[in-house]
């Protein structure tokens, strides 16, 4: 059935910021651009935290712009935003040379790149969202589990550990004093030109 023109359809707002001529690689900035892309905007600002990378202190003003930018513009929590597309393109080449041996040049190609940020709000019904794997720690667990477990032994937490049994070691072997040698060393000989 085909879709009639006057219906009205429901678009999710999208924000968006940018950061033109940085003078970062493109290549380099795709490899931190890409740790944050699909994530929500608190775990994508941890992960550009403790990035070590230079491009990622450029990659998190941006970010930080665009969450600006939603917050003032269009009314949405920072908070509840997923990054929903992050992509670097390729800006002008800054070409430099540099004196080499025997009079030579050779050209220095600084990059230079545009990092592009779109952040949409999350969806409410989860379809999206990711979920997050409960180990058998954080289970939830019946009262009947609960008295069955405690009636068997401590856990392994409370248990002091075993001390691991120490190798033993050979005693170092002495090393004869000077005047204990019993072979005595023979001098080296003397090179002699022989014309």
């Amino acid at each position: 059935m085909a879709r009639s023109r006057t219906e009205t359809v429901e678009e999710r707002p999208e924000v968006r910021a940018s950061a033109q001529y940085l003078r970062v690689t493109p290549r380099k900035a795709r490899l931190v651009v890409e740790h944050i892309r699909g994530r929500s905007v608190p775990e994508a600002r941890t992960v550009l935290a403790f990035t070590p990378r230079a491009a990622a202190r450029e990659v998190e003003k941006v970010l930080a712009s665009a969450v600006a930018n939603a917050e003032a513009n269009h009314g949405l929590l920072g908070d509840e935003l997923i990054v929903s597309a992050a992509y670097v393109d390729e800006g002008p080449t800054i070409k430099r040379w540099r004196a080499r041996a025997r009079g030579r040049v050779s050209r220095i190609k600084k990059r230079t790149c545009h990092v592009t940020l779109r952040l949409t709000p999350a969806e409410t019904d989860g379809a999206t969202r990711r979920r997050r794997v409960q180990s058998k720690a954080e289970a939830p667990v019946e009262p009947q589990a609960e008295q069955a477990v405690a009636d068997q032994e401590p856990a392994a937490e409370d248990k002091p550990k075993p001390k691991r049994a120490t190798r033993a070691r050979k005693p170092a072997a002495k090393k004869p004093q000077a005047s204990e040698r019993t072979t005595k060393r023979t001098p080296r000989k003397k090179k002699t030109e022989d014309n």
